[in-house]
């Protein structure tokens, strides 16, 4: 109960906090985090509630502002739509859609949130640009798979997945069809899956080699309860990225939280923050189809560290020795197999996108963590932020902290890190891309029929051909499109 209160506190301040600080990006993005607060649940349809919310704030702005490929296409939009009426009924729309328990209270929120826009044209426009956002992301996500409820076949061989010995033996893996489920940016889910934990794709392969009694003599030590090997520092590290019990906004949620606090450090606009957001969300989407995919339909659906040091006598490799009672850090380990880690991937997912965003991975940033066992560590204290000179050492320091925890093989972490952070790129590199005004047709290339579709707009006044945003439909924007087109953007 002491930990619900603290986290119910900490919700609070962190709401409070974001209208201090916050546009309608990072507020609604707030929401999220709260919403997720409430529901808990497994990771992936967490990333999938983000990926949601997240792409349809950035359709919504985007449509209005039409400087960026949109997702799935632009929807109408009004000239002078109040771009933060259109964010906030996108993403009341999506929260209300994919968490509607909730609903009274996200419906209070967009109240209050509309209330802060003048009442006119432009609020009306924009709610119906976000509602019209909302619902093209919804009807797209109808039919992606993620209610697959097929039942999980264990398997009975050393190193397979069993339930893992300090959960309840009836606790079912969690989502063990999601890498089925269709991919938010991916060609495909196994477009970043790496080849075999240490390279091996056969099980006994795998467990009698020497790769593999590192990595469990690794954890063993480091990530053991009782551990006179982990330092007080890698003790922090566990716990601040831990966030797996309910009430706190899970890993997905950390992350988005700390995109927050980059935005407040970095001072982005709330076009800058539309995109990266949407960005993030995409990768948090992703990244649990790219991990659950190697979890589960992969040839090695590798059993947790406290199952395979209890059962060191019987993995065929002498230099692995067993311990019946060991116990990892955390309190539990969570219900789905070990490799790789969903932590790794989420978080080096989050760090491609933000290297690719901001150009460069060499970013100071100061990132804090609601893990009420984090707080713990530091009774009638405030627990320390940690701080970070690249996006790229936050992510590996995610993925180590759940060898630290005792919860992951190190080739979990490695190859989810090294999966997250090629999703991540691709996703910056692919999506929500600036727009050649010469790319009239919006479909990548620039040729005739975008020189027709200018013309055909230009001459019926259409707002469409109002290429350089004044608000005014004439020669300027002519001149512009022409130079655009014969020049190359």
């Amino acid at each position: 109960m002491k930990h619900i209160a603290l986290l119910s506190t900490i919700g609070v301040l962190a709401s409070t906090g974001s209208v201090c600080h916050a546009d309608e990006v990072t507020h609604w993005s707030g929401m999220v985090q709260q919403s997720i607060r409430v529901n808990g649940g497994p990771p992936c349809p967490i990333g999938r509630a983000i990926a949601m919310t997240h792409a349809a704030m950035f359709e919504a702005f985007n449509s209005i502002d039409r400087s960026h490929t949109p997702y799935i296409a632009y929807v109408s939009a009004p000239t002078g739509a109040s771009p933060e009426a259109a964010i906030s009924a996108a993403c009341h729309a999506v929260l209300v859609h994919v968490y509607p328990a909730q609903a009274s209270t996200f419906n209070d929120e967009l109240d209050d949130r509309l209330d802060l826009i003048p009442d006119g044209q432009a609020k009306t426009d924009g709610i119906a640009v976000g509602v019209a956002a909302a619902a093209q992301i919804i009807t797209a996500r109808a039919s992606d798979g993620s209610d697959n409820s097929t039942p999980y076949t264990f398997g009975t061989n050393p190193g397979d997945y069993r339930t893992p010995e300090d959960l309840p033996s009836d606790t079912a893996p969690f989502s063990p069809n999601w890498g089925l489920t269709t991919p938010f940016a991916m060609t495909h889910p196994t477009q970043f899956r790496r080849p075999g934990p240490a390279g091996f794709w056969n099980m006994n392969a795998l467990l009698r080699s020497r790769a593999y009694a590192d990595n469990f003599n690794e954890v063993k030590s480091y990530g053991s309860r009782n551990s006179t090997t982990r330092t007080s520092d890698q003790t922090d590290i566990a716990f601040f990225w831990a966030n797996d019990v309910n009430a706190t906004y899970k890993p997905p949620g950390h992350l988005l939280s700390i995109t927050t606090e980059i935005s407040n450090q970095q001072g982005l606009s709330l076009a800058e923050n539309a995109r990266l957001f949407g960005l993030v969300g995409l990768a948090m989407g992703d990244a649990g189809v790219v991990a659950w995919d190697m979890k589960y339909l992969t040839n090695v659906d590798l059993w947790r560290p406290i199952t395979g040091i209890r059962n060191g006598a019987i993995d065929n490799n002498s230099r692995t020795v067993a311990d019946p009672a060991w116990l990892p850090l955390n309190t539990f380990t969570p219900p789905f197999p070990a490799w790789v880690s969903g932590h790794a991937t989420f978080g080096a997912a989050h760090a491609g996108v933000l290297r690719e965003f901001f150009g460069t991975d060499n970013v100071t940033f100061t990132a804090t963590s609601e893990d009420p066992f984090y707080a713990d560590l530091y009774p009638g204290q405030t627990p320390p932020a940690r701080t970070f000179n690249r996006f790229t050492d936050a992510a590996w320091e995610n993925a180590l902290s759940r060898i630290y925890l005792g919860v992951h093989w190190r080739f979990d972490a490695v190859d989810g890190n090294i999966s997250g952070l090629s999703l991540g790129q691709y996703i910056a590199r692919n999506y929500f891309q600036p727009v050649c005004i010469a790319d009239f047709n919006a479909d990548g290339n620039i040729d005739f029929r975008d020189f027709f579709s200018f013309l055909a707009a230009f001459f019926a006044n259409d707002d469409a051909a109002d290429v350089n945003n004044d608000s005014v439909v004439n020669v300027l924007d002519f001149f512009d499109f022409l130079d655009a087109y014969f020049t190359g953007c």
